[in-house]
């Protein structure tokens, strides 16, 4: 049978429900549109007129892509993310491997201040250096997102905001003695947010993060060696000597998961891949992505280039019980880029002070080799 021909009012039904359609669709976005703004217009007129801040952060300083004129080693990068401030991790429920509590959380900062001292000024040539570039990648605080961090954390959420942010204000200022300027770009994670679950509408400004690193630009906005970045969404791009960075905190790369062989690998090198894609797309592309949230550290590589961090918090009984995961060192991200070179010396930077034990032997030995 063959099919009818449409008649005039058959076109007519159907241009109208397109027509429809489309009005709903413009409606829709109008409405997405507004929330938009009034999402913005809120958390501008939170910085302007409760914080005392400009309603976006400046863009990031000019020093970071003059390229010297002698000799360089570039410019140091820390990364810092998954402290996890206010969690208590019990060493009897870590097979002995680990215990966490704030005042080991104090102790662990102040190795890091220290260690990062010591790598940039004592074992670099030429530890010249135009300033430091420090990222706060998220969940800086542990939160209480879950039944166990609320019955078992180490004081209440906003003892350990009060305390996260002294101790990034401590550590900043020092920085910025040390290295004379300092960068701080700033992305909230998924620990620090006042809801039980996680959103996607609103991230940024349901965080305790957010607020910290506003309180942090604050804290440094008359001081000149100092340039906080807090943009308004979960990402923050820039670039040192040309080579361009994306921070964020890694729980929002669109995948999910791992596997006992490879570890945290997989999700990784996959979602480096869809972020890369749906940046370029919207015309930011990268050449780094700098990430946290798997508490795994990854030095940055070609063939997969990210640069993944360690926690200060260390194994805890999340890993041991739910992901079974190996013991890891609690440890930060040490990486230092030359405006040739790129990415050249990495590090990472151990913060709890283990030591092995001294032994006489020989500097190097051949296993399986005879005694004599």
């Amino acid at each position: 049978m063959a099919p009818q021909k449409k008649t005039d009012a058959d076109r007519l039904l159907d241009a109208n429900d397109i027509i429809r359609q489309k009005n709903e669709r413009i409606r829709k976005l109008e409405r997405e549109l507004r929330e938009r703004v009034q999402i913005n217009d809120n958390a501008e007129k939170i910085r302007k007129e409760i914080l005392g801040l400009e309603a976006y952060s400046p863009e990031p300083p000019k020093w970071l892509n003059v390229k010297p004129s002698g000799k360089t080693t570039g410019v140091p990068l820390l990364l810092l993310s998954d402290w996890h401030w206010g969690e208590m991790v019990d060493p009897d429920q870590t097979a002995g491997m680990n215990a966490f509590n704030r005042r080991i959380a104090k102790q662990r900062v102040k190795i890091l201040r220290d260690a990062t001292h010591d790598l940039c000024l004592h074992h670099m040539t030429n530890p010249v250096y135009p300033g430091i570039v420090v990222c706060l990648g998220g969940d800086m605080i542990t939160g209480a997102i879950h039944d166990d961090l609320r019955e078992t954390n180490d004081g209440p959420v906003l003892l350990a905001v009060m305390e996260v942010e002294e101790q990034l204000i401590a550590l900043i200022s020092d920085l910025a003695d040390q290295f004379g300027k300092v960068f701080v770009p700033c992305v909230p994670g998924n620990h620090g947010r006042n809801t039980e679950k996680p959103r996607k509408k609103n991230y940024v400004f349901n965080s305790y993060e957010w607020l910290v690193y506003c309180h942090i630009e604050r804290y440094f906005k008359n001081d000149p060696r100092v340039q906080v970045f807090v943009p308004n969404e979960v990402d923050a791009h820039f670039s040192i000597f040309d080579h361009r960075f994306m921070l964020t905190h890694g729980d929002n790369m669109g995948v999910k998961g791992g596997d006992g062989i490879i570890g945290a690998l997989g999700p990784i090198a996959r979602g480096a891949i869809k972020v890369g894609r749906s940046e370029a797309t919207c015309g930011r592309d990268f050449d780094t992505l700098l990430i946290g949230h798997y508490h795994t550290y990854i030095p940055r590589g070609d063939a997969v280039p990210v640069l993944a961090n360690g926690s200060l918090i260390g194994y805890n009984e999340y890993a041991r019980l739910a992901l079974r995961a190996s013991p890891t060192r609690p440890t930060q991200a040490l990486a230092f880029i030359h405006p040739k070179r790129g990415f050249t010396a990495q590090w990472p930077i151990y913060l709890d002070a283990k030591e092995r034990a001294a032994v006489k032997q020989p500097w190097v030995s051949v296993f399986g080799e005879d005694k004599k």
